[in-house]
C-alpha cells in the first residue's frame, strides 16, 4: 500500500505518504492564504524525497474539516482528481480526528481549530483515538461550561485562553497524523467515510439579499 495523505481545512497544507507501515515522507506549511498554490508542488516534494512517482499512490486519504469553505475545498477537489486520474479510492477523516490523533493524550480533552468570525470548530475526545461528539462551530463562550476543566489540543484553543486555558500540541493537524490514523483504522478493517466535506455553516462570501439582476434592453 502506498497512501497520499492531504488536508487543506486549516491554515496547514500538509501531504504525507505512507507504505503501509509508517509514513515516509512529509510536509506542512501554514498559510491561510495559499492553500492552492502550495499544495501541488508539496505533493510533489514529499513524491520526489521518496523517490516515487504519483502513479504509484494505491489509497488517497483527504481531510475532510470542519474548516473554512475556501481552504477545504481545495485539498478534496485534489483528492477526488488524483482518485479519478488514478482510479484508486478516496478516502475521508475528520480533521479535527488527526489532531487528537497526534496529541496522544489519555482521558478527556477537547480539539478546536479556528473557524474565524470570532468562533471555533470542535469537538470532545475520550481518548486520542475517540471521539464522543459530533463536530460543531461555536463561540467559545457560548461552549465554556462544556469544556471547563478539560485541556484542549489546536490553534482555535490558543486564541481564546479564557475558555481553554490549558492547550497541548500540535497546533495544527499534520498529514503525516492523518495517514498514520487512516492506516491504522484500515489495518483494523474499518471502512473509512466516502470525503464529503464539513463545511458547517454557509460561505463567508453571499449574495446581497438585495441583489438585482439588471437585463440588457
Amino acid at each position: 500500500m502506498l497512501l497520499l495523505a492531504l488536508d487543506t481545512a486549516t491554515p496547514a497544507v500538509t501531504v504525507a505518504l505512507h507504505d503501509g507501515t509508517d509514513v515516509i515522507a512529509s510536509s506542512s506549511q501554514v498559510d491561510a492564504r495559499r492553500h492552492g498554490e502550495l499544495l501541488l508542488p508539496a505533493v510533489h516534494r514529499v513524491l520526489g524525497e521518496a523517490g516515487l512517482t504519483l502513479d504509484a499512490v494505491t489509497r488517497i486519504v483527504v481531510g475532510i474539516g470542519p474548516g473554512p469553505y475556501t481552504g477545504l475545498r481545495v485539498g478534496l477537489m485534489t483528492a477526488d482528481t488524483f482518485g479519478l486520474a488514478l482510479g484508486v479510492p478516496v478516502h475521508g477523516v475528520c480533521t479535527l480526528d488527526g489532531l487528537a490523533y497526534a496529541a496522544d493524550m489519555e482521558g478527556p480533552f477537547v480539539v478546536a481549530t479556528d473557524a474565524r468570525r470570532k468562533e471555533v470548530y470542535w469537538a470532545r475526545y475520550a481518548d486520542s483515538r475517540t471521539r464522543v461528539t459530533d463536530p460543531a462551530v461555536a463561540r467559545p463562550a457560548d461552549i465554556a461550561a462544556q469544556v471547563e476543566g478539560v485541556p484542549a489540543v489546536g490553534a482555535g484553543a490558543l486564541l481564546y485562553p479564557d475558555t481553554f486555558p490549558v492547550v497541548h500540541e500540535p497546533e495544527h493537524v499534520s498529514a503525516a497524523a492523518l495517514a498514520r490514523l487512516a492506516a491504522e483504522r484500515l489495518g483494523k478493517g474499518e471502512e473509512l467515510p466516502v470525503p464529503r466535506p464539513l463545511y458547517l455553516r454557509r460561505p463567508d462570501a453571499q449574495v446581497p439579499k438585495n441583489y438585482k439582476v439588471v437585463t440588457p434592453k
